[in-house]
């Protein structure tokens, strides 16, 4: 048993560690978790020497400010290699958006999902009409504000502008899906670039200090707009793994909602996962198993995919999984420094850790939180998920999760 992995994950002692014995037992007692800090503690340390500092002599407080420094340096960089290639392969005009959308379009890995068709997200809004959204944007009838903006732009600005009684009104509108209202399609990436959606970009930019928003039930990622002004250090950096992360999230719920598509709650469940992540009633570690947990499973064993199990519903070239620090450094190779630092950080004195994850270093460097309001989110997350994986890779515990996962599938398959 580690001490690092319980207070990095900031875990409920006793059952952390009660848990973490069951799967050893399990396993053969191969002290997995033992291997596993001391496998973060040396790629830890290595990280530590690339940003010039003493492995053995470096405190939380040192680290932290040291990545932010790393990410301002490294977040120039991508900037000027995503307007670069913007104004190459795209125009004169096209801004780092746009880049960020090329880029990503380039990546080599598979960008199709099961997702909403658009004529019946149109239904769903012409059933409620989002009026605050449509006034934003300059519209006075719905036929023409539907007519004008895509189905999914339509959902977004009525996201940022109708308040949070539209939002669960129109989400219960999902109950009543089914199936057949879904698609097979690639995934969506929209810049909106009116002068309406640019306005309204600036200030939810300037209040909500983000311009990505996924819809991973239609399968959509919106960039909004940045203007030059609103462009800090590390924000771009912060954009881009943020839309690299929300599209491993659409990939895995369309694996899941592909996985559900025959059950009578089906509308239940595109409800449930357009606000969170899909799980399922398999448990490790005492808390519910995450379904992207297993897509990023299969994505990495594809030897140990059981078609038996999981077709005809799902195949294994669903199960696609695209780690954020490596999509980065195909984009711009200068950042190779990112790779393999999802699940690395130190400990603040046994409190707080510092997390070397690039997602969480480019939010901190430009929201410009200062040490002790640091957050640590996407690193736990992976943390969490890699501990998993280690011991998902051992026989007993795989087919622990299988036996949980066929009864399921079988149900399915009778219903089919």
């Amino acid at each position: 048993m580690t001490r690092f992995l319980s207070v990095a994950l900031q875990a409920d002692e006793p059952a952390f560690r009660n848990g973490l014995r069951q799967l050893e037992s399990a396993n053969g007692n191969t002290s997995t978790d033992i291997r596993f800090s001391t496998e973060i503690m040396h790629e830890t340390q290595n990280k530590l020497r690339e940003l010039g500092l003493d492995p053995l002599d470096t405190t939380a407080a040192e680290l932290y400010h040291a990545l932010q420094e790393r990410v301002a340096s490294d977040d120039a960089q991508l900037t000027k290699h995503l307007r670069t290639q913007a104004a190459l392969h795209i125009s004169a005009e096209a801004d780092v958006v746009a880049g960020m959308i090329r880029a990503i379009k380039e990546l080599p890995d598979s960008r199709r999902c099961f997702a909403l068709k658009s004529n019946v997200l149109r239904s769903l809004l012409k059933r409620q009409p989002p009026k605050k959204a449509m006034k934003r944007l300059g519209y006075r009838s719905l036929n023409s504000f539907l007519k004008h903006e895509a189905p999914a732009l339509a959902l977004a600005a009525a996201w940022l502008c109708e308040g949070e009684a539209w939002q669960t009104h129109f989400l219960g509108s999902y109950k009543n899906l089914r199936s057949r209202d879904f698609e097979t399609r690639g995934i969506a990436l929209i810049e909106p670039t009116s002068k309406h959606w640019r306005d309204l970009a600036d200030s939810v930019v300037k209040e909500h200090r983000h311009n990505i928003l996924s819809f991973k039930e239609l399968g959509v990622i919106v960039f909004l707009p940045l203007s030059v002004d609103q462009i800090p250090a590390g924000a771009v950096t912060a954009s881009l793994t943020l839309a690299l992360h929300d599209l491993n999230e659409i990939r895995a719920c369309s694996t899941f909602l592909k996985l559900n598509q025959v059950k009578p709650e089906f509308g239940s469940i595109v409800r449930d996962i357009a606000v969170g992540e899909p799980r399922l009633s398999s448990k490790l570690l005492d808390q519910p198993l995450s379904w992207n947990l297993i897509q990023r499973y299969y994505s990495r064993l594809k030897d140990n995919f059981k078609e038996a199990v999981f077709e005809p519903y799902v195949q294994l070239e669903d199960m696609d999984w695209y780690g954020v620090e490596k999509a980065l450094a195909a984009i711009d190779p200068d950042l190779k420094f990112w790779d393999r630092t999802a699940y690395l950080g130190l400990l603040d004195a046994g409190k707080q850790p510092v997390s070397m994850n690039i997602v969480d270093a480019a939010l901190n460097c430009c929201n410009q939180l200062p040490f002790e309001r640091r957050v640590v989110h996407y690193f736990q997350r992976s943390l969490w998920h890699e501990l998993l994986l280690r011991y998902l890779k051992h026989e007993p515990i795989e087919q622990a999760v299988l036996s949980q996962l066929q009864p399921i599938l079988a149900e399915e398959q009778v219903a089919a």
